[in-house]
């Protein structure tokens, strides 16, 4: 009987190969680089199983590519906003995620935002690679503390709650905005409604997933709603934040500063957020550890094992 074949759009991990290759026959990518949209149709075609970046856009057209006999699509990230879920259940191919192993690496990756904003780490950095001449004085780049600030999470989930038990480490009040109270266990904080948490609060943080209802959350009229000494950090997704909306806001001084590791149209960065001062910015580095990065790629090829071995996958996609 022929073993499944199982199609990866990156090279992953020896770890994560060898698990997929005691169950099935893996094709690897022939570069190693992103695959266009055409080249990773070509790929696919015919694979039983699919492990793929949150780069790759999962649709009809790739799934028909595939053909009938795909069973499962792995996803090595959080989010799957790349995958239309839909278009695979009607086609009864399974969705998988990888949830839990990135959370503390991304909430380790927030708090190193926060401080390097608030306290103007990038910007100093620069300044000494560019040889200006400086001198320490009494109000010599000023930042700002952290607390007694309020830190306001836009969703509550493992993350946000990570972040929220780090933040209260450095004495900051923890409020949160998500569409139910938390569960029993979680950190304590302050449930409130949107538009009051954006505006009472000194660091905005983002941890919802990008579904229709929150794409350009973040926009201009939620940009004017905080306080003007404020800062936004995004470690969520970048289409949250409506970037054209936020240099608008950063120019006219609605907020005093962003740090972002997301973008809403990767690789790619607004321009006018790339010559400022008062923005830090990072390439998409919340998972960005080498044991994370592997933890995600050995928990995608569990996921796609489980399903063509006919098991429940460890963490599917609802």
């Amino acid at each position: 009987m022929d073993r499944p074949r199982v199609v990866l759009s990156r090279r992953l991990p020896d770890a994560a190969v060898q698990l997929l290759a005691d169950v099935a026959d893996v094709v690897q990518p022939p570069v190693d680089r992103p695959l266009g949209a055409a080249e990773l149709r070509a790929a696919v075609a015919g694979a039983d199983a699919l492990v793929c970046l949150l780069l790759d856009r999962v649709d009809d057209a790739l799934l028909d590519a595939a053909g009938p006999q795909l069973r499962v699509v792995a996803n090595i990230a959080v989010g799957y906003d790349n995958v239309d879920v839909e278009a695979c259940r009607r086609r009864g191919v399974r969705v998988t995620n990888t949830p839990g192993v990135l959370t503390d690496a991304t909430a380790d990756l927030t708090l190193a935002l926060l401080l390097g904003i608030t306290r103007r780490v990038g910007e100093g950095d620069r300044l000494l690679r560019a040889g200006r001449s400086w001198g320490w004085d009494l109000d010599f780049m000023l930042g700002t503390g952290l607390r007694g600030a309020r830190l306001g999470l836009v969703g509550y989930g493992a993350i946000g709650q990570a972040v929220a038990r780090r933040a209260a480490a450095f004495g900051m009040e923890v409020a949160y905005a998500a569409r139910r109270p938390a569960a029993d266990g979680a950190p304590p904080a302050e449930h409130l409604p949107l538009e009051e948490l954006l505006a009472g609060s000194d660091v905005v943080s983002l941890h919802c997933p990008l579904t229709p209802q929150t794409r350009h959350l973040v926009d201009a009229a939620a940009l004017r709603s905080m306080r003007a000494g404020a800062y936004l950090v995004n470690t969520a997704r970048g289409p949250v934040v409506d970037e054209a909306a936020l240099v608008a806001a950063l120019e006219a001084g609605e907020i005093r500063g962003a740090a972002l590791d997301v973008f809403e149209d990767e690789p790619a960065v607004h321009p006018g957020l790339v010559g400022r001062d008062d923005v830090l910015l990072t390439p998409h580095l919340g998972s960005a550890t080498v044991q994370t990065r592997e933890a995600m790629a050995v928990l995608a090829a569990r996921n796609a094992a489980a399903v063509l071995g006919g098991q429940e996958p460890p963490t599917p996609v609802r």
